[in-house]
């Protein structure tokens, strides 16, 4: 009778508890994962593959009231809720995206390390918050971040907007921060990897190998947190994750000059199966013609269905591969999608992108030098603005009074500047404009530094390596030669709709130019080593040379005439006529 009646009650209390049951089990997955790849042929011949998870959770990090995670990592929803952040990015590349060759990517960044986060408005010390939330980040993807300081950190006024919900005006809230000289490796793939819900032992991620993605010519992966709308009315809100990574590869020539490719030849594995936790699984291929000749690219196998957007001002064609579709697998047990050129691409379809940018140093000399940026519209008949935004070391001291903008020959004054002078050893340069573009046209704006001379302790252990200098960032509604539709965002690819289009005659880019490599004013530092070695020479002969007087014993001994041989010994040698001894 009395386990009888404990069972009772243990009943009760499960079903007066509102987290158990199919009801709170119901309530606790509000969450959903889709995942994606594009593939894209590049007009060079080379390949650039595009992951994208994203993880959307119905519920309000900001409160603190969650405390089960499902697909939602728990170590960045803790970090969401505890530091106030609004909004975060963070990415971490290898290499520079070409834009002039490569056209442009679904999602840039710039080479190194990249952070920039929106704060709530509860937080009252924002530099605190900052400066924590770039440790705990170091920690979870085993960067260089903790490096982040005052004087690589800058705010931004007009450059970098929300991408979610937020209140883009409030400024003071925004911190952005660049570090150029990051490297990224294996230990900064495999902390990515551990976020998605499956790992990569199922899914899409089975194809991250650490060998094939750094044998490549470009790598970039990133982390993206934004609140967004739950549905159309927007009354509750969603927090939703992206993790992104784009590659490469260098695909090398077959027969004929054809480079062809396949989902083996570039990650030494092919695809299986889903990732069972996740509601949409796609493999996009773009099979969009690059001229007006169609039917230039053969894709295996069959595609389970066709995909027709405008993206970027482009209409393209996808052929897309659902794993999550029971007839992919039926024939065989693996997706290993292949493409061929049916003929070799000439170099001069190769399309030239409506923006871009590039960026150099000129000047001679360790004293005085120049920073030049070319911006190229190529639209022939459209002009538009474009906001640029600069950040230069302190110790690259500008002269702001030399900033000239060049068009066609005369001088285009910004609309907008907004200048934050650099203070030693505190803070950057941080400069802003907005620039209009006229079609069809190149503007070279150049502005005068002087290299300041840092003390020996401020320079790193290869100085003669040089100082990098973070790169340009462009920001644009570039205009688009075909009109766009309103599509829905939940059934639109991922690689379209983190950027989501204002109206239908524009679209959004943001560009990065190179990052600069500056020598400055080094000192010899093999100098201390040769007078240590002189002086210590110096020093051991004369202290020898003392201690040996000071120490050394002298005995005075009398010289004696010698004895009664030595005697003989000369009278013999000299009737011989020999010398005396």
């Amino acid at each position: 009778r009395g386990m009888a009646a404990a069972a009772a009650l243990l009943v009760l209390l499960l079903a007066a508890c509102p987290g158990h049951g199919r009801a709170g089990a119901g309530r606790e997955r509000r969450d959903a994962l889709r995942e994606e790849l594009l593939l894209s042929p590049l007009p060079t011949g080379d390949v650039a593959a595009t992951f994208q998870f994203r993880t959307r959770w119905d519920a309000d990090l900001q409160r603190g009231a969650v405390s089960h995670y499902r697909l939602f990592p728990k170590a960045l929803g803790r970090l969401v809720a505890a530091l106030g952040v609004r909004e975060l990015h963070l990415a971490l590349t290898q290499g520079f995206w070409r834009t002039r060759f490569w056209g442009q990517p679904p999602l840039q960044a710039p080479a190194g390390a990249e952070l920039w986060v929106w704060f709530q408005p509860t937080v009252t010390d924002v530099d605190k918050a900052w400066k924590e939330l770039s440790n705990i980040l170091s920690g979870i993807f085993c960067a260089s971040l903790n490096f982040i300081d005052s004087t690589n950190t800058v705010t931004p006024t007009a450059s970098f907007k929300p991408l979610g919900l937020a209140n883009g005006t409030e400024h003071h809230l925004l911190r952005y921060a660049v570090l150029p000289r990051e490297v990224v490796c294996t230990e900064n793939l495999t902390p990515w990897k551990k976020l998605l819900p499956c790992g990569s032992k199922a899914g899409l991620a089975v194809l991250l190998k650490a060998e094939r993605l750094f044998h490549s010519s470009y790598h970039s992966q990133a982390v993206h947190i934004r609140p967004v709308c739950r549905d159309a009315s927007c009354v509750a809100v969603s927090w939703e994750l992206r993790q992104t990574l784009t590659v490469v590869f260098d695909v090398f020539s077959s027969g004929q000059g054809k480079k062809d490719w396949s989902l083996f030849k570039m990650f030494s594995r092919t695809l299986t199966d889903a990732c069972p936790l996740a509601s949409q699984s796609r493999v996009y291929v773009d099979i969009s013609p690059k001229n007006k000749e169609k039917e230039l690219l053969e894709v295996t196998p069959p595609p389970t269905s066709v995909h027709e957007a405008v993206v970027q001002g482009d209409r393209k064609t996808y052929a897309v591969y659902d794993l999550l579709s029971p007839s992919l697998f039926n024939t065989s047990r693996s997706l290993n999608v292949q493409l061929k050129w049916k003929r070799p691409q000439d170099s001069s379809e190769m399309p030239v992108p409506v923006l871009h940018a590039q960026r150099y140093v000129g000047g001679y000399g360790l004293q005085t030098g120049e920073i030049c940026t070319l911006i190229y519209n190529t639209h022939p008949y459209r002009a538009f603005p474009v906001i640029l935004l600069e950040t230069v070391p302190w110790y690259l001291r500008l002269y702001v009074h030399t900033l000239t903008i060049i068009t066609k020959g005369k001088e285009n004054k910004p609309s907008y500047i907004h200048y934050q002078p650099a203070q030693d050893r505190r803070r950057p340069h941080l400069l802003e404009m907005l620039i209009q573009l006229p079609a069809n046209s190149v503007t070279k704006i150049t502005i005068q530094f002087e290299r300041a001379l840092l003390k020996w302790t401020e320079y790193p252990p290869d100085p003669n390596h040089g100082f990098y200098v973070g790169s340009s960032v462009l920001s644009a509604l570039v205009p688009s030669v075909i009109a766009m539709k309103d599509v829905d965002v939940e059934q639109s690819p991922l690689f379209t709709s983190l950027f989501p289009s204002s109206d239908g005659s524009s679209y959004f880019v943001r560009l990065y130019t190179e990052p600069l490599l500056v020598n400055l004013p080094t000192p010899d530092f093999s100098m201390p080593y040769n007078v240590i070695c002189l002086t210590c020479t110096v020093v051991a002969v004369c202290y020898g040379s003392f201690y040996n007087l000071l120490t050394r014993t002298f005995h005075v001994e009398e010289p004696s005439r010698g004895g009664l041989a030595k005697r003989l010994a000369n009278v013999i040698r000299k009737l011989r006529g020999v010398p005396l001894l």
